[in-house]
């Protein structure tokens, strides 16, 4: 019993869609011989300027074909923009986004390799360092030298260089 009823529905819905249909395409071409404006107020029309016809919008193609009407002339939407104008303007919008997208992407990457040393960075660091301890070894080998040397001399400077010379 419920299968009949589901298949009943169906039947409803197919042919609503089915009418729908119909009754849009008889819209569209009542409107032949009128403005553009007026054409264009069911969204499923398009326009054709150079023949005035009121035409059912080819859903399938994503383009009107030449057949239908000529692209320089077909309006859909609005009745100011023909679809080169629009085709010529979206790939424009869409090839600036393209190349804006590979430009921050280069950017983003060249920002990550700089941030991240580089293996001859860290090599040259690690060189500084093993120079900089060298000198103080030095440093502190050549100051025990001097050390030694004034002491030998007598001329070591203790803690206190002023005290009284006690005979």
């Amino acid at each position: 019993m419920t299968g009949i009823g589901l298949c009943g529905r169906w039947l409803y819905v197919l042919s609503a869609v089915g009418f729908a249909l119909a009754a849009s395409d008889a819209g569209c071409s009542k409107y032949s011989n009128m403005t553009c404006e007026q054409c264009l107020i069911n969204v499923t029309c398009l326009w054709c300027s150079s023949t005035k016809e009121c035409l059912e919008y080819p859903v399938r193609n994503i383009l009107p074909p030449s057949s239908l009407c000529k692209l320089s002339a077909a309006r859909w939407g609005v009745c100011w923009v023909n679809f080169e104008a629009l085709i010529i303007a979206m790939s424009v919008v869409g090839g600036a986004l393209i190349i804006g997208l590979c430009v921050c992407c280069c950017c983003c990457c060249k920002k990550k390799k700089s941030r991240k040393p580089d293996k001859e960075d860290e090599r040259i660091a690690r060189q500084n360092e093993q120079r900089r301890v060298r000198q103080e070894e030095r440093r502190a080998e050549m100051k025990t030298r001097h050390d030694e040397i004034r002491k030998k001399y007598g001329l070591f400077k203790g803690d206190n260089a002023y005290t009284r010379f006690e005979n």
